[in-house]
This record gives C-alpha cells, sequence and structure tokens, in this order.
C-alpha cells in the first residue's frame, strides 16, 4: 500500500465532507476567475462602442448619460437639437467629422439610429478598423435600412425585407402567427413609409451590432408627417423632404473627431475644443473614453464587494478543509500510530496529512477553472444578447494558474494544524487494546 492509496481510502472514508468542500472551494475560484475575467473584458467591450471619436454632444442631462444613450442605446435622448446647432458646432473646430445622429425610434424592440452616409465613410467602430459589410451595401437613399450583426440575427430580416418602424424604443413584439407588418394599427408606428433593408453589417463587437442604421432625412419625413397629421387630425398626403422645415431637421447627438497627425489618434487641441463647446449651456459634451472609465470606477466598487465574498468564500473553504481533517484525526490516532509502528516517521505521517489537504485544493481548483470557464460563456452569452458587446470568454492560463496556486497553497496551510495533531500523536496511548 504507497502513499496515494492511503490518501485516496481517507477522502474516501468521509466522501460527504470531501465533497462539499471541494464544491466550497471550486465555488470560491470560480467566482473569482469570472469577476477578475469579465472586469477587463468588459471595459474593453465598451471602449470598442464608442470607435475613435474624440467628443460626442447631445443634449442629454449629463455626459454620462449622453454616451449610454447615444453610443450603448440606453433610452432615447430626452431633448433634441436643431440642425443649425450642429452647423455652428461642426464649424467651430477643424473636425474630421461631426457627424450627426438621431435616436429615437425602434424595430421590435432593436434601435434605430438614423444618420448621415458619413457614419459609415469616417467613424470607425473600432479604432483603425473600417465597417465591412457581410452582405449588400451601405444605405445610399432615404428609407433604406443596414442592419448591425446582432440585429439581423435578432430580427430575421435580410436583404430586400421590407419594414415600418415605431416611433419610441420600447419593444413592440408582433402577435405570434403574423408577420412584421400586421401590427400596424399601433398608433406610433409609421406605418405609411415603408424601409428596405440594404445591407447587412459585419460584426464589430460593439454596442452597434444590436441596432440599425438608415437616413437621417428619412426619420426627419416620418415624424414630420405624424406631427402633421396630428395637427390636421386626419388622413394627409406623404411628407417628402420638400415639405420639411427647420422646425423638423432635429436631431439628438453628434459624433465628433478632430484632425489628427497620420497614425495617431491624439489631438493636441483637444482640450481647448473641448472647453469651448462646454462653455454653450444648451449642450452636453462627453470624452466617451473619460465617461466609460467613470462608469467603470462605479462598477468597480461593486466588484469589490463580490470579489470579497469570494475571498471570504475561498478562506470559508479553508476553514472547512481544516474542520474535517481535525474531527477525522480523532477517528485516525490508532490508524496513525499503526503507521509510525510499521515505520513511517512523524514527519511523513506530517505530509501525508497536508498532501491530502492540498489534493482537496488541487480537486476544487479544477472543479472551478470548469465552472469559471462555463460562467464566463453565460456572461458573455448575457452581455451579447442584452447589451450587445462582444466579450472574450476564454480565462487567460496566468490568471487560471495564479488561481490554482493559491487554492492549493491555502488548502496546504488548512491542513497543518491536523497535521500537526497527527505528528504529535502517542504511538503507545493509541495502540492500547480497545475494551
Amino acid at each position: 500500500m504507497n502513499d496515494w492509496t492511503i490518501i485516496f481510502r481517507s477522502l474516501r472514508a468521509r466522501l460527504f465532507s470531501t465533497v462539499t468542500t471541494v464544491l466550497m472551494v471550486g465555488m470560491a475560484v470560480a467566482l473569482m476567475l469570472v469577476l477578475l475575467t469579465m472586469r477587463g473584458a468588459g471595459q474593453k467591450a465598451f471602449e470598442r462602442g464608442s470607435g475613435d471619436m474624440h467628443l460626442m454632444v447631445s443634449a442629454d442631462d449629463s455626459p454620462l448619460v449622453a454616451v449610454l444613450n447615444g453610443v450603448f442605446y440606453a433610452n432615447p435622448p430626452r431633448r433634441a437639437m436643431t440642425w443649425a446647432k450642429h452647423t455652428e458646432i461642426a464649424r467651430s473646430a477643424p473636425f474630421a467629422y461631426a457627424i450627426p445622429t438621431q435616436i429615437g425610434d425602434n424595430f421590435e424592440g432593436i434601435p434605430v439610429l438614423a444618420t448621415k452616409p458619413e457614419f459609415f465613410t469616417k467613424f470607425r467602430p473600432n479604432p483603425g478598423e473600417a465597417w465591412a459589410l457581410a452582405d449588400g451595401r451601405f444605405f445610399e437613399k432615404s428609407f433604406e435600412v443596414v442592419l448591425g450583426a446582432q440585429a439581423a440575427r435578432q430580427s430575421g430580416l435580410r436583404i430586400g425585407s421590407e419594414l415600418h418602424l415605431t416611433h419610441g424604443m420600447s419593444p413592440l413584439p408582433a402577435p405570434k402567427g403574423e408577420d412584421h407588418d400586421e401590427h400596424a394599427h399601433d398608433e406610433n408606428l409609421h406605418n405609411e413609409f415603408t424601409y428596405t433593408v440594404v445591407g447587412v453589417l459585419e460584426p464589430t463587437g460593439g454596442s452597434h451590432d444590436r441596432a440599425m442604421f438608415t437616413d437621417l432625412t428619412s426619420s426627419w419625413i416620418i415624424h414630420a408627417h405624424e406631427k402633421r397629421k396630428r395637427a390636421a387630425g386626419a388622413e394627409i398626403p406623404p411628407t417628402t423632404e420638400a415639405d420639411l422645415t427647420d422646425a423638423d431637421r432635429l436631431i439628438t447627438g453628434m459624433y465628433l473627431r478632430l484632425i489628427t497627425r497620420e497614425g495617431s489618434d491624439v489631438a493636441s487641441n483637444l482640450p481647448q475644443v473641448f472647453d469651448q463647446l462646454r462653455r454653450d449651456p444648451t449642450i452636453v459634451v462627453a470624452a466617451p473614453r473619460q465617461e466609460i472609465d467613470k462608469l467603470f470606477r462605479i462598477v468597480r466598487n461593486i466588484d469589490t464587494l463580490f470579489f470579497a465574498v469570494a475571498v471570504v468564500v475561498m478562506i470559508s473553504s479553508a476553514v472547512a478543509i481544516m474542520l474535517a481533517l481535525y474531527n477525522s484525526m480523532e477517528q485516525r490516532r490508532r490508524q496513525v500510530a499503526v503507521m509510525r509502528v510499521l515505520g513511517a516517521s512523524a514527519g511523513h505521517v506530517f505530509g501525508l496529512i497536508v498532501t491530502e489537504s492540498a489534493l482537496i485544493g488541487v480537486l476544487g481548483a479544477a472543479l472551478g477553472v470548469a465552472l469559471g470557464l462555463g460562467g464566463s460563456l453565460i456572461a458573455a452569452e448575457v452581455l451579447q444578447s442584452r447589451v450587445g458587446l462582444a466579450i472574450d470568454p476564454s480565462l487567460p492560463p496566468g490568471l487560471i494558474l495564479y488561481m490554482v496556486l493559491v487554492s492549493v497553497l491555502l488548502a496546504a496551510a488548512a491542513g497543518l494544524i491536523p497535521a500537526m495533531m497527527a505528528y504529535r500523536t502517542s504511538v503507545a496511548k493509541n495502540l492500547r487494546p480497545m475494551a
């Protein structure tokens, strides 16, 4: 009988305690892995959403709200900006682009961003990476729609599909058994104007994957038509671009990028332009990357709480290992005494107990890595489906090795007290005949 046989028989002899302790270690390791992996990957995914813009302008309540609404489609902006304000801002500095955007409509819960063709030709959803089409083309005229990668999967639309948009950003699913346009009686539905899908985008890994994109003029037309129809109280002839007034030409935001040197993302005049724009009380100016950092500073406080919980669970699992071995030692004193008589030294017995404890840590760490990978996959899928962010769910090898070492060392440390009990076991006292 070798040492490993003795250790495995000991673990099997108290199977319930062993399994429970391994589960505790595994849960702690998995929670640590998921938290540490998702925190870094999540921040990178949010940074991808803002693309290569330097600033964002809107009439929202705060810079953070402006970024969440204008880039991540959290809610429709509550206030609009005039086209005259857009023109004024676009001429106020040497911008590489000043792209207007309007958010406020949806298709079955999928947000719609109305903009200009420059959105696809100048704005980069990921720095240094241009938009790419999986199928079709970009919109070239009014009432054409381009689908983000996730929006295409979610809606089931394809090139040539026709659809009607709905005012607002709350979901309006079609009743069961009906197609996309059979619920056109809804009062918020822009059913007088039909859009046609002309393109589907390749995934970018950012929030824009879950949106649809259309021409800004078509958005002005459908909203101007709804306003005129309400004012007339009856059906009216279709509104055209020629009917639009300055009051109809509204936007909810602007993506701004300053001119930079070739190959550089830094604009030396950014602080001056930022300060200049902030002096206008009618607008809110946001630096998306700074606002994302601010968001993650808030989230980091919650991360710290979960991290503390994971540490407590891991320490608790170490205590559980110690108690399980400590309690078992009362029943194993005679076994230890026999091993000593058969030639095992006190140090050898000490090492067996510590090894048994460390093995529980190894088993728990292996379970934790498996649970952590599964948890990361689930978290990545939830963020992809709910927020449209593509996150790499793989666990960094260095982090895995670190967590395995920590759990094994902690488990081995938990076995020191029971091992010391075994080391001090009296041979003569525990080999007396049992009554």
